[in-house]
């Protein structure tokens, strides 16, 4: 894999990996205008494609859990989410490979003032989220292919979270109630 390569031979390398045929991969892209030549190339290998309004943090843990039927994330994604992303890799032996990127001067600029000079490194989860013990911890806000969104009931609100570390590699699902406090209690399953 390289960030550098075209699309086609990382989707091979990936398929290869996976012990798949390209044609039965499916890959989650943003569906941004920025992506355009992006999906254009993807499609073009035979790949499938699946594209995503936003959760791009979501789509990155669901390419790393076996059974999803998602094999990768692709495109430009938020510098925060990519951290996170990162985390969540570490805990489930999955990999992430991200550069900067530099679209205007303030954002060279504010990179040198974080210590930032190499504007061609490429990222690993390591690099993004350091650490011998690594906790994840997320709940969904709207429906998604992990988790459920917020669902809110006459007396309370039902959440579904996520928590996951890397040292034991362990992840746990949570289904929870917040009955509210003047409320008779009356659970809805």
């Amino acid at each position: 894999m390289s960030l550098d390569a075209p699309v086609k031979d990382n989707l091979a390398a990936i398929a290869r990996c996976l012990g798949r045929r390209i044609e039965d991969l499916v890959v989650i892209v943003l569906d941004r205008p920025r992506h355009e030549r992006l999906i254009g190339d993807i499609r073009a290998t035979g790949a499938r494609i699946r594209l995503i309004g936003d959760g791009d943090l979501s789509a990155g843990i669901t390419a790393a859990l076996v059974g999803t039927g998602v094999h990768a994330v692709m495109g430009t994604g938020g510098a925060p989410e990519g951290v996170l992303t990162a985390a969540a890799m570490r805990c489930l032996n999955g990999e992430i490979f991200a550069r900067l990127v530099i679209n205007k001067p303030e954002d060279e600029e504010r990179c040198r003032a974080m210590g930032i000079t190499d504007f061609k490194k490429v990222y690993r989860s390591q690099d993004l989220a350091r650490g011998e013990r690594v906790i994840f911890a997320a709940t969904g806000v709207t429906d998604g292919h992990l988790m459920k969104g917020v669902r809110f009931f006459g007396d309370g609100i039902r959440t579904s979270s996520v928590i996951m570390q890397n040292d034991p590699h362990r992840i746990r699902f949570i289904d929870s109630i917040h009955v509210a406090q003047d409320a008779n209690v009356r659970i809805h399953f």
